[in-house]
């Protein structure tokens, strides 16, 4: 509502004050001022801002004041009111979609290029501009609209301030700020980078233009859809990590036919992708405007994890180890009569060990004993003779920890290296199997691999064993895809290492002539 000043109204100061008639038809029998001070009651009721009504009485006061009488009491009342109403956030990352109007200071990251669009008026023709701002906390999008579009594509530029008034909202990218005002405000500094990439934890719902780099750590298949207007659309992930975090990236279209590009291990640079959210998770979107390429960057992913023992039904947690033993890939029918296909592997960290279900297409990855994973967003389930399990469905990320790359968590950090040959990696290390020789033989036997070297039906006499070491502690255990066999005797290994040993066997046992 526009104020209704006396320099609105040149005749005010000649009207005079009302007489007895024109009082009565204002408000029945009050005065003009019982007329006024109900309708700074009214205009009070209506805020909804936290202020006594004392209070606010007294700013009303000051703004008369301020203005030197040119605004009676309520016109002050509706101005006040006006600011009260109006939200000055801290910082972007605290706007909110819903809040009736934001004030904040950002930096312009881009400009966007003018559109146009045809209104439900006749003939009415509207334009946009979408201008990226930043501050220190977070990033968000304008919408500038008509002449401020026009302007906006003109004069404003990367790395000037702007205060900013306007009214957030969910857009189709995400939160975005509808500007009733705009000015450049050239004293304000924002420590804002607008160089390079941002971090995976630095992205903000709502970012667009965004660049980051990252570590594929997996790549899921393409799959289509049928669009509304009977196209067929093409939609497949990647997920990539860096120092700080774990991010699913989402291709569309022809940007699809990237993924068949890459490979887990493989650090990759997304350029002017947009940020959005899928089950309260965020995720960056490429389309055709963005670009995915590979990088020659040093970029490092340490991904946090939960100790094994630790997790509960119910839980959706990312877990590491190595793996100690792993079933062939199984086939089933599907109630919709499609065929679906699963793979178990036993995961062991250094406080315990799970069975971790790969499902569809994550039952083709190339895992085995002694390969040390990363088993991230899995839900923990009631398994198998009521032992805990963790389903890895096409939620979830299984990849190497390439480089012997450790976990944080639980032991995790302990590292998998063994000191010596004494057993002391039995309590630490993401390879350290703390099962005795009868709980072993029970997990072995349950994960389908060599059952029979813990029945004594093995063969005996003098062998050759090549295998690789999933278990450093004592009995140090070795693992050919086949089975798995222990060694007696002392031996300088690692996790992980292909060693080969010649020695006497018995049963489950290998006692060690040599090892190479």
């Amino acid at each position: 509502m526009e104020p209704n000043t006396a320099e609105e109204r040149p005749d005010a100061e000649s009207e005079g004050p009302p007489d007895a008639d024109r009082t009565a038809t204002l408000n029945g029998n009050a005065t003009p001022d019982e007329t006024r001070m109900g309708a700074i009651e009214d205009i009070y009721a209506d805020i909804d801002a936290d202020i006594e009504e004392e209070a606010f009485r007294e700013a009303v006061e000051a703004k008369v004041e301020e203005m030197g009488g040119l605004v009676d009491e309520e016109v002050a009342a509706m101005l006040i009111a006006e600011d009260l109403g109006e939200s000055e956030v801290e910082g972007i990352a605290d706007i909110e979609p819903g809040m009736e109007e934001v004030q904040f200071l950002g930096k312009v990251v881009s400009v966007g290029d003018l559109r146009t669009f045809e209104r439900d008026e006749e003939d009415a023709e509207g334009r946009v501009v979408n201008v990226e701002v930043a501050d220190e906390t977070g990033h968000v999008r304008l919408a500038m609209w008509d002449e401020d579009a026009a302007a906006a594509t003109e004069e404003l530029e990367p790395g000037q301030v702007l205060r900013i008034k306007g009214r957030p909202k969910d857009g189709y990218s995400g939160l975005e700020v509808s500007a009733d005002r705009v000015e450049v405000d050239e004293e304000a500094e924002l420590d804002v980078d607008l160089e390079g990439g941002v971090s995976i934890d630095a992205l903000a719902m709502g970012q667009s233009d965004v660049t980051v780099d990252g570590v594929v750590l997996d790549t899921e298949a393409v799959r289509t859809f049928d669009r509304d207007d009977g196209s067929e659309g093409r939609v497949g992930n990647l997920v990539i990590g860096d120092e700080t975090g774990r991010l699913r990236v989402t291709l569309w279209d022809e940007q699809t036919e990237l993924i068949e590009e890459f490979e887990p291990g493989d650090t990759v640079e997304i350029v002017d992708g947009y940020v959005r959210e899928r089950d309260g998770n965020l995720e960056l979107h490429v389309n055709d405007r963005s670009a995915v390429e590979a990088v020659d960057a040093d970029v490092e992913f340490v991904p946090e994890t939960t100790d094994i023992d630790a997790v509960e039904i119910g839980q959706t947690v990312d877990i590491a180890g190595v793996v100690r033993s792993a079933d062939p890939k199984r086939t089933f029918d599907r109630d919709d009569g499609s065929e679906g296909q699963v793979r178990n592997v036993r995961l062991q960290d250094g406080s315990g060990d799970i069975r971790v279900a790969l499902w569809g297409d994550k039952a083709d990855l190339d895992i085995g004993p002694g390969d040390e994973v990363l088993a991230a967003e899995v839900e923990i389930q009631d398994g198998w003779q009521d032992d805990l399990e963790a389903s890895a469905g096409w939620q979830s990320t299984v990849t190497h920890l390439e480089g012997g790359l450790s976990a944080t968590g639980g032991d995790a950090d302990a590292g998998g290296e063994s000191n010596d040959d004494t057993g002391a990696d039995a309590e630490a290390g993401l390879g350290a199997f703390a099962d005795d020789d009868g709980d072993d033989a029970a997990n072995v036997a349950d994960s389908g691999t060599g059952a029979d070297a813990d029945t004594g039906s093995a063969e005996s006499g003098t062998v050759e064993f090549t295998g690789t070491v999933v278990q450093t502690g004592d009995p140090i255990k070795i693992d050919d895809g086949e089975e798995t066999v222990k060694l007696r005797g002392d031996a300088d290994v690692t996790l992980g290492q292909n060693v080969t040993v010649r020695g006497a066997r018995d049963g489950a046992f290998i006692d060690i002539d040599e090892i190479f």
